[in-house]
């Protein structure tokens, strides 16, 4: 009878044991799934590190008659999650030049550039920019004293661009060159920045700013795809994009499975989103050409391909429904039905391995590397007879282990 008494007790002590590991065991896996989280977004931060100051201290973001203008005579310095600590370093005229504004030195052929982010040399230093490289280059290859004055800025898209064309023309260019790019196709209309985009949440640490978000979010949408959009911010997902789109097809694919304001370029036919913003591409071309036009002073559009573009041509394939050369050859009758001159990159890179590897695997703009690359196609293209004043000797430019 004890024996059976003591063995109801410990069948009853199972039962008690076995309801608490119902409760304790989801809480210790939960506990463990963050703990590792928790480790796993350390790692990515301490990688991936951005700095809590950015452009946002030398420029004025919020003047719609100007669009994103730099201040006059400021530095700032700033770190994205895959590039080193940049210097941002405006002169008196608020550009980052490289170089102070002022009258053209005598028999020197100048280039004034203007665009967007890519063409401001975003990501890298400025000695290490496609705008630092290309006038040595240009000069090897024509045999003249050439300097590029960049008055490029980021946000700087094609309406943004019609902005500031005076003072384009007022720095009396022998020629002005308009880097384009797929981005500024999309954001053609953009002015100024989103509230994202102009640090909304640059006072706040880590912790207040994904909550934030993830309280906006959530105003608008479901749980799940705010947690999602707060996923994506992290610096975790930058980490395993960063190292899933080294692979060349992973890459392509999660780009066009991306949204039509990042891949809807490539597909055919383009969606009316893109359709509207190539009418607006349409109709800044046409301003700032006619005012070109009126200066006596060439422009020569350059459009500088986005890496999806580059790693299709390096394969030579795509799907059905895909075309890569779409946006170049919209954008060249564009330009040329204005007047313009236009000069495209894209065919350059089908002879380059892996091209793709140029640019930032996340953030897309070029690398260091990539801006090497640039400067020998640009080069080659601008002295092929496009522009009469920079023929010359065709003598070849080495870039990046490739000879263009």
């Amino acid at each position: 009878m004890k024996q059976e008494r003591l063995l109801d007790a410990e069948a009853h002590s199972e039962q008690r044991l076995s309801g608490r590991d119902r409760i304790l065991l989801p809480c210790v896996f939960l506990g463990t799934v963050i703990m590792l989280a928790g480790g796993l977004e350390s790692v990515a931060r301490l990688m991936f590190s951005t700095s809590t100051t950015g452009i946002g201290q030398c420029t004025v973001l919020n003047d719609e008659t100007t669009g994103v203008r730099g201040i006059p005579n400021s530095v700032c310095y700033e770190k994205a999650g895959e590039s080193a600590n940049i210097e941002l370093r405006f002169n008196r005229c608020g550009h980052r030049a490289g170089m102070e504004c002022g009258p053209k030195p005598d028999a020197v052929y100048r280039i004034v550039m203007t665009g967007s982010s890519t063409a401001m040399g975003d990501r890298v230093r400025q000695e290490e920019s496609f705008a630092a490289l290309l006038p040595a280059a240009l000069s090897e290859k024509t045999g003249r004293s050439v300097e590029l004055y960049n008055e490029s800025m980021l946000w700087g898209y094609t309406h943004s661009v019609t902005l500031r064309f005076k003072e384009v023309l007022a720095a009396k260019p022998d020629l002005v060159l308009w880097i384009l790019t797929p981005v500024d196709v999309a954001r053609s209309s953009f002015v100024l920045p989103s509230q994202d985009e102009t640090g909304r949440w640059s006072s706040k640490n880590h912790t207040e700013r994904i909550w934030l978000r993830l309280k906006d979010t959530l105003t608008t949408e479901s749980g799940m795809t705010a947690i999602n959009d707060v996923f994506l911010r992290s610096r975790t997902a930058l980490m395993l994009r960063h190292y899933l789109y080294q692979s060349q097809s992973l890459f392509v694919k999660a780009t066009l499975a991306s949204a039509d304001v990042d891949a809807g370029f490539l597909r055919v036919p383009e969606s009316t989103f893109w359709t509207e913003q190539l009418q607006e591409v349409d109709s800044d071309a046409a301003t700032l050409e006619a005012q070109a036009h009126d200066a006596g002073v060439p422009v020569v559009a350059a459009y500088l391909p986005g890496p999806v573009q580059t790693s299709m041509v390096s394969i030579g394939q795509w799907s059905t429904g895909i075309d890569p050369y779409q946006l170049d050859d919209k954008l060249r009758l564009i330009i040329e039905s204005h007047g313009g001159r236009f000069i495209d990159l894209l065919p350059d890179f089908r002879a380059i391995p892996n091209p793709e590897r140029y640019y930032f695997p996340v953030d897309g703009h070029p690398t260091p590397e990539g801006h090497v690359v640039l400067t020998t196609m640009l080069a080659k293209e601008l002295t092929s007879g496009v522009v009469p004043g920079l023929s010359g000797n065709e003598r070849t430019i080495t870039g990046a282990g490739n000879d263009r």
